[in-house]
């Protein structure tokens, strides 16, 4: 075995030492704010479980078994571990690079390479995926499905997934977008905004709603109509080829766009973004590229606080709690930015949620894949948010909005879910009398 590597097979983006590994110490703090843990009660669940694992496979004690892979996408990847770890082990990314070992060394459904080479490079043909789900929505397929009980004969948990996305919008935001969108008034700033697939195909408003809320406040917004997936997907399933290539053709566009800074309004399209540097740091074409691109990147809750904001905005007579998203509080560190802003908006009675930075449990496609586990995290984000009595949750990730839509509907809450600058923006058109 190499002295360097866990293993002469472990070449993954950021190879791991042996030593990385064995830093893990097993003193079990990681235990109490592993969400799969406290799900599930078992020592495999548990970060150091699994790196345990790992350093077996690595090791060539452990084959990467069918049993192997299912623990490892077990983890939901989000980093609480790493925030408790007196080692300072960042499990995640250990075990994100072994679901990179694993996708080198096995082989990998058709359907996986249809997605990530497929799809997520090319933004026209994820907008014509999501066209039968329109149809599906709009034609009264759906109502009928769900009346009829149609959506309770299909296999494993299809029909209720089924019922998680929200009502797509008529059409994409990325076709509607104006690839540069002035500043209202003097412009003070010229950024890029990053505009994610999870909020053009599902959260188009809300968005468009961000664009108009940095116009607001003096920025030009710069919004390249080539952008691709950040990578993240890619890379959370181990194609680390797909998630290289994807961050390479991103930073180009946003070379050529000359912008200040790079806006998301995604918390995982922003986490990864600000971790190209790291992903393309062996690139001798794309390094110092990749950390000028990360260096720009800012959550749009990050920014806005950074800047003197128009403060003048209409009354919105709400009750609000805010609910933590897993790749802005612990992937950026941002955590106050957005909650300053809720309590800006005039007439927002802000209520703090127990355990608002405990994930959700909608990680990715993670309620696709790990149904029942994912259901029981989700339950235990209701049962908190409930608790708070109010009515709008806000969450700045469009998987943790679904998971989060979804749980209102599971739990039959008189609830409400967006964006928290969905509410910053509507506050400002009702001022304008737009809203």
């Amino acid at each position: 075995m190499a002295e360097d590597k866990v293993s002469n097979g472990f070449a993954p983006r950021r190879v791991p030492s042996y030593d990385e590994v064995l830093n893990c110490i097993r003193c079990g703090l990681c235990l109490s704010v592993c969400p799969t843990y406290r799900q599930t009660g078992t020592e495999t669940n548990a970060p150091r479980g699994r790196i345990a694992l790992i350093r077996a496979a690595a090791e060539g004690k452990l084959e990467l078994s069918p049993n192997f892979v299912d623990h490892m996408y077990r983890c939901l990847n989000c980093m609480a571990c790493a925030s408790v770890c007196p080692s300072g082990v960042q499990a995640h990314d250990i075990i994100v690079d072994a679901r990179v070992e694993i996708d080198n060394k096995l082989p990998q459904p058709a359907v996986k390479n249809m997605i990530f080479e497929g799809l997520l490079p090319s933004p026209g043909k994820m907008e014509a995926a999501v066209w039968p789900i329109r149809l599906y929505q709009r034609t009264g397929l759906r109502w009928l499905a769900e009346r009829t009980g149609l959506l309770k004969l299909l296999p494993y948990h299809l029909g209720e997934t089924a019922k998680m996305p929200p009502t797509l919008p008529v059409s994409p935001l990325r076709g509607k977008l104006p690839e540069v969108t002035p500043a209202e008034g003097e412009r003070k700033y010229r950024v890029g905004f990053f505009l994610g697939c999870a909020q053009s195909l599902l959260f188009a408003e809300s968005s468009a709603g961000t664009v108009r809320v940095l116009a607001r406040n003096g920025a030009e917004v710069v919004t390249p109509k080539d952008l691709v997936c950040c990578g993240m997907p890619a890379m959370a399933y181990g194609d680390l080829d797909t998630a290289m290539k994807l961050a390479r053709q991103n930073i180009d566009l946003f070379e050529k766009a000359g912008v200040d800074a790079i806006i998301t309004d995604c918390a995982t399209c922003g986490e990864f973004g600000k971790h190209y540097k790291e992903l393309l740091k062996h690139d001798p074409a794309y390094a110092e590229k990749a950390a000028a691109y990360s260096d720009r990147v800012k959550d749009i809750s990050q920014f806005l606080a950074d800047i003197p904001m128009d403060g003048r905005l209409a009354e919105l007579k709400l009750k609000v709690t805010y609910h933590d998203p897993c790749h802005l509080v612990r992937g950026q560190g941002v955590a106050a930015e957005p909650r300053r802003l809720l309590k800006m908006i005039p007439g927002v009675e802000f209520v703090e949620m127990k355990e608002a930075n405990w994930c959700c449990g909608g990680a990715g496609t993670y309620m696709l894949t790990h149904y029942e586990t994912s259901m029981g995290i989700l339950d235990r984000k209701m049962a908190n948010a409930a608790a708070t009595n109010a009515e709008v949750i806000v969450s700045g990730c469009p998987v943790c909005q679904m998971q989060l839509g979804y749980g209102v509907k599971r739990a039959k809450l008189p609830m409400k879910v967006t964006h928290p600058i969905a509410l910053l923006d509507q506050a400002y058109r009702k001022l304008s009398g737009k809203g």
